[in-house]
């Protein structure tokens, strides 16, 4: 039986990182993301430390997926929420509890940490990951999101 190991993210991550943002880019939005800009995106985060953190799952000593925590202040609850955002499991390894393992371990840390909850954004079609979120105890809120390139 294989070994699933859920790591923070150091800087020799990030070229997996950016790799895998793209990927998911492309399979989720058919969108290409231009290397230039993500890699410092992705290097940012390390850079400042306010931004969040990323996870990197093993499976025997191999990264097979990542996500992103970024933090949300909410006067309302006198709190932060943790959003779980650039999730990408190596399609090797899918449905083989990688990103439930990955979530267990923001759940336990965000609880540690005193934040209020957490909180992602999912394509709206893209039910099979929708069904996961709520086997996890996840809802769907009532919000919308609405956005603004500048």
């Amino acid at each position: 039986m294989s070994t699933l190991t859920i790591r923070r993210a150091e800087r020799g991550d990030i070229a997996d990182i950016a790799a895998w943002n793209a990927a998911m880019a492309w399979e989720t939005e058919e969108k290409r993301l231009d290397m230039k800009v993500l890699m410092p995106g992705v290097t940012a985060v390390f850079d400042e430390p306010r931004r969040g953190f990323y996870m990197v799952a093993e499976r025997d000593g191999q990264a097979v997926g990542c996500l992103l925590v970024t933090y949300e202040w909410s006067d309302w609850r006198n709190g932060d929420f943790w959003w779980i955002q650039s999730v990408y499991v190596a399609p090797e390894a899918r449905r083989g509890g990688v990103f439930r393992a990955l979530y267990a371990d923001v759940a336990q840390r965000a609880s540690a940490s005193g934040a209020v909850g957490l909180r992602l954004y999912v394509e709206t079609e893209n039910r099979r990951a929708q069904r996961t979120y709520q086997e996890l105890g996840m809802s769907e809120c009532h919000y919308l999101m609405y956005e603004q390139m500048i």
